[in-house]
């Protein structure tokens, strides 16, 4: 949780910044992964879904294995789930009720949510890729939960971390993960020092010689 009270601190794009300079620039997820509200923001360790879309399950099958995805939850983290489909919602109110009760701090999915107003009202945080009515009665189930994912590429492992704001959804590898919280803190304080620099009038040229960043 200390990572993640730090976390919480940074942004995206400097978290970023600090990960391509260890050598990890494949980091960030696709850019069509926004916030249902805009300005939401979004940092913790990671809990990975992995699912399965396949028309003419059962639905009382399928209705319970969504309950065991929640009750399974665990609190304090972010779930990131690639449920492999674009054509069911993978987030909807009473869902992000449980889930926000249980203390699990957001979800991003690569894929839809639904019940948004509702959602909205709860102040529960959703990054995904779109909005359809349709749910997963009949057509999805979790394959698994807490194991290895990829979403646009990047891989996902439960125990990674996540940041996410208006300029995307960075994913920070677990063991990376305290040297770039920390890089990335120092980052944040040389720039409040340049900003405070140039707004105190020292010319752009020498504030980059002085402070090495722009």
């Amino acid at each position: 949780m200390e990572l993640t009270a730090r976390l919480e601190k940074l942004y995206a794009g400097a978290v970023y910044d600090v990960l391509n300079e260890m050598g990890h620039a494949d980091c960030v997820l696709p850019p069509e992964i926004v916030a249902l509200q805009p300005g939401q923001r979004l940092a913790g360790e990671i809990y990975t879904i992995n699912g399965r879309y396949e028309t003419g399950m059962d639905r009382d099958e399928t209705l319970l294995q969504w309950a065991t995805v929640l009750s399974k939850a665990p609190g304090g983290k972010v779930l990131v789930c690639q449920p492999n489909t674009h054509e069911v919602a993978l987030m909807g109110e009473l869902s992000a009720e449980t889930l926000k009760h249980k203390g699990v701090r957001g979800y991003v999915v690569d894929g839809a949510c639904r019940d948004v107003e509702f959602i909205l009202k709860m102040d529960f945080p959703v990054f995904c890729r779109f909005n359809t009515p349709k749910d997963i009665v009949g057509r999805w189930v979790a394959a698994s939960m807490g194991e290895s994912i990829a979403i646009g590429g990047v891989p996902i492992h439960a125990g990674d971390y996540v940041l996410a704001d208006r300029d995307g959804v960075v994913i920070i590898p677990a063991a990376m993960a305290e040297e770039a919280i920390a890089r990335t803190e120092e980052v944040a304080a040389t720039e409040s020092a340049m900003r405070e620099a140039i707004l105190g009038s020292m010319d752009p040229v020498d504030a980059y010689r002085k402070f090495g960043t722009f």
